[in-house]
């Protein structure tokens, strides 16, 4: 997901698309998002939405401060 010229946010969707949509946010600093993760709600009953923060995982770039207004 395009967040401005810059930075991307690296999304993923799983379960249940008419399901109640619940996100999960991973720890950090630097960490991102594993498979396991989906583990904690059952794909039958939620919508499994799961990002890696801006600047983590395979949301891009890494560590850049331009543009980023959340510091």
């Amino acid at each position: 997901m395009k967040v401005s010229d810059l930075h991307t946010i690296h999304v993923e969707e799983s379960g249940n698309q008419n399901g109640k949509p619940v996100i999960f946010l991973h720890g950090g600093p630097g960490g991102g998002i594993e498979p396991v993760y989906r583990r904690y709600f059952n794909p039958k009953k939620w919508r499994i939405i799961i990002f890696d923060q801006r600047g983590c995982g395979k949301s891009l770039p890494h560590a850049e401060l331009e543009e980023n207004t959340t510091w």
